[in-house]
């Protein structure tokens, strides 16, 4: 009888997305899950930039070259010096040429088949690249399959995945989170502090911020707070589109800024038309703050019985979602509702899902 102990899995987690600044999505799932991660067991990073430690947790790591390199395709030969049993990456470009390890994948959303416009802030070559891998499934089902395993963030991607057969491997969810938010020294309200909307994201065509501009402009009294970075072109455009609405354009935050206009909202609203995720409802309710937002799946999904739903087309309709938060005890009914429903995403379970999903791999192998 052999009772020796199993060694350790050793996995390698791929951290090179995380930004060098602040997070993005991206760099906030990767940062979110490893360090989450790295409490449950043993992890090394992979990373691309030195600077990219500061947003990470002190754990070992390895510098490799950037997933933007044209050799990435064979970053594996570089990886299996490290001689992993298993790799994830919190995206689905890893390249896998000559790996001599499990890989499980991430996709995050299919926002890119019907939005195609790539992110502003990739060089002009990488957003050749991005328009031309989102004009067939084909590149998307060939990565997937050489993996050993998908994971999603929410059951929403995950069906999307499904109705499209983008893989025949097995697809696991492993949800988002939100960092801490929590707002120090701010007594529980049951009643907002004035009647301020906002606004936490892009500015990109499918975030349909033209709808929620048009809907303050029904809401006398109220300002619509736009957090983050805009060009001059598209605030004067914003700013046209509605004159009577009142905008507060605060062209990026701190987080404490960030913490400090959130907390003393009515709402965060979004009229997105298509999302992978929410991480800013779930900040928001987690304040307390209640949501309204677009009445689609994904947001159905994560905000549940807690978030106020209107059709992103309509901003009469936005309008009268924010206006139900003024009946009598609504607001706070909808505030203790918000609070329970964020609760339900952590890094901490959603490391513990993703530490299962890899073992499962791992032991799918040795079948």
């Amino acid at each position: 009888m052999n009772t020796r102990a199993e060694a350790p899995l050793r996995i390698v987690f791929d951290c090179r997305y995380t930004r060098i600044d602040r997070h993005d999505g991206i760099s906030r799932y990767t940062a979110g899950l490893v360090t989450e991660l790295g409490r449950l067991h043993p992890v090394t990073m992979l990373i691309s930039d030195h600077r990219q430690l500061a947003m990470l947790p002190a754990l070992p790591w390895q510098l490799v070259r950037s997933p933007t390199s044209p050799l990435e395709p064979l970053v594996a030969l570089t990886v299996n010096k490290l001689r992993p049993d298993i790799v994830f990456s919190p995206m689905q470009t890893m390249g896998s040429w000559g790996r001599r390890y499990r890989l499980v994948l991430t996709v995050h959303d299919l926002i890119y088949y019907r939005n195609r416009t790539p992110p502003r802030e990739f060089s002009a070559a990488i957003r050749l690249l991005w328009r031309l891998y989102h004009l067939s499934w084909a590149p998307q089902r060939m990565l997937l399959n050489r993996s050993d395993g998908v994971v999603t963030v929410s059951e929403t991607t995950g069906a999307l995945i499904s109705r499209h057969r983008l893989t025949r491997r097995p697809v696991s969810v492993v949800p988002n989170a939100a960092d801490s938010v929590a707002a120090t020294g701010l007594a529980p309200r049951t009643a907002p502090a004035g009647k301020t909307l906002v606004y936490m994201g892009s500015f990109m065509p499918y975030k349909n911020v033209d709808t929620l501009v048009r809907a303050t402009a029904e809401l006398p009294g109220y300002e619509l707070h736009l957090l983050s970075r805009i060009s001059d072109d598209e605030r004067a455009r914003l700013s046209a589109l509605a004159p009577q609405a009142t905008l507060v354009f605060h062209n990026g935050v701190t987080d404490e800024d960030y913490v400090r206009v959130l907390s003393r909202a009515t709402a965060l609203v979004t009229a997105s038309f298509d999302e992978g995720f929410g991480i800013p409802l779930v900040e928001a309710m987690s304040l307390g703050i209640p949501v309204v937002v677009s009445d689609i799946d994904i947001f159905r999904e994560i905000g549940g019985d807690a978030a106020g739903y209107a059709d992103p087309n309509d901003p009469e309709a936005v309008a009268a979602a924010v206006r139900a938060l003024e009946a009598p005890g609504e607001w706070a009914r909808r505030s203790s509702l918000s609070v329970r429903q964020a609760a339900r995403f952590t890094w901490a379970e959603s490391a513990e899902q993703l530490l299962r999903v890899l073992q499962g791999t791992q032991a799918a192998s040795r079948r």
